[in-house]
């Protein structure tokens, strides 16, 4: 087993697009993907609609929906509130068996947190908190323009902190034409951070089909760089067995 954690910079910059697209391209070329996305918010249980289901929609899986989202809320607030005002809590072993469920019936998993990594949820565990149990590098997706400098730094050199590897930046949303800051961002992530912008991603005006997403993300993002980090993972975890 080897996978990837999707975290964000913040709310809204494109984490559950950018999951299921490489999801996409990963099932197109042949690999085993599942995908888990252990809380949302902002859809009812079983919406078709949701992050969920578009993740495991275009990752071309058939896992039960409670396994790929163990915990889901109509209100689109944190995830550690809206379970809070639902009276379903989050249950961090629940959410730990799924994983290791989803880990035993595919070869690769993409999981997805919720907003950044410092969000709650549940008392006293994060989306970092996760991602730590987890074990996977992590696939930062952040905004293009002013100000996504600082915010991905942090993002990098909190997860560095928590002993966590971070495989690669995604910059997601470009619209033409760009600016300076669009320009220059991704050179300044790479040389303060000291980590590979992967992607650089325009804005699309419509959701397109899976087979289209992952023709799309395959011309704006280094699928092979994340084949990579995946087969380099199991190779890895084949080696420690032995």
């Amino acid at each position: 087993m080897s996978g990837l954690f999707i975290t964000g910079t913040d709310t809204d910059v494109g984490k559950t697009f950018v999951g299921a697209c490489l999801a996409a391209a990963l099932h197109r070329r042949g690999r085993d993907v599942g995908v888990m996305k252990p809380a949302q918010s902002g859809y009812a249980p079983g919406d078709p609609a949701s992050d969920a289901a578009r993740l495991s929609r275009w990752a071309g899986a058939r896992d039960p929906m409670d396994l790929v989202c163990p915990f889901a809320y109509e209100e689109p607030l944190a995830p550690e509130v809206a379970a809070a005002r639902a009276g379903r809590p989050i249950d961090p072993m629940r959410v730990r068996a799924a994983l290791a469920e989803l880990s035993r019936r595919h070869r690769h998993l993409l999981v997805e947190g919720a907003g950044g990594l410092l969000v709650p949820l549940a008392p006293g565990w994060t989306v970092a908190d996760l991602a730590v149990e987890a074990g996977f590098p992590l696939l930062v997706v952040a905004r293009p323009g002013l100000g996504t400098v600082n915010h991905t730094l942090l993002t990098v050199f909190y997860a560095r902190s928590r002993g966590l590897e971070v495989a690669g930046v995604v910059l997601n949303g470009y619209e033409e034409p760009l600016g300076v800051s669009e320009r220059v961002n991704p050179s300044l992530i790479e040389r303060y951070g000291n980590v590979p912008v992967i992607g650089r991603l325009p804005r699309l005006p419509a959701l397109p089909e899976p087979e289209e997403a992952a023709e799309w993300v395959e011309r704006y993002l280094d699928v092979a760089a994340v084949e990579a980090w995946l087969d380099r993972q199991a190779a890895g975890k084949e080696e420690t067995k032995r």
